[in-house]
């Protein structure tokens, strides 16, 4: 599976931006797309995930991001979308998205960094 994560940029504090993750290659009817983030000094941690067992979708959130952030999908381009609103200084990070073939999600797929920063 490979992943194409794109969307990040520069914005000042309040506003909204949307990243975008295309996976290609093997396809599931169970599978997780995550996404981590990780800021400078900072370890890397869980944003949020939308995962799929057959019929059923499910998302979660970190607390820090919950109610601001939403996860969706369009299946026919294979792109989980995360939509970030009220975006605050501290959202500032390298954004990754993670696959999993599996539900619950083992992340073995990763895709490259996309830099978000909240500045004024």
């Amino acid at each position: 599976v490979q992943l194409q994560a794109s969307g990040g940029g520069l914005v000042q504090p309040g506003d909204s931006l949307s990243l975008s993750c295309a996976a290609s290659g093997r396809t599931t009817s169970s599978f997780a797309m995550g996404w981590f983030r990780q800021a400078p000094g900072k370890e890397r941690e869980f944003v949020g995930a939308l995962s799929v067992r057959h019929i059923s979708e499910t998302t979660t959130y970190a607390d820090s991001v919950k109610g601001r952030f939403t996860l969706s999908r369009d299946n026919a381009k294979n792109t989980v979308y995360l939509q970030m609103n009220s975006l605050k200084p501290e959202d500032t990070a390298v954004y990754y998205c993670a696959f999993s073939l599996v539900v619950p999600a083992r992340y073995t797929f990763w895709g490259q960094g996309t830099q978000v920063t909240v500045s004024s």
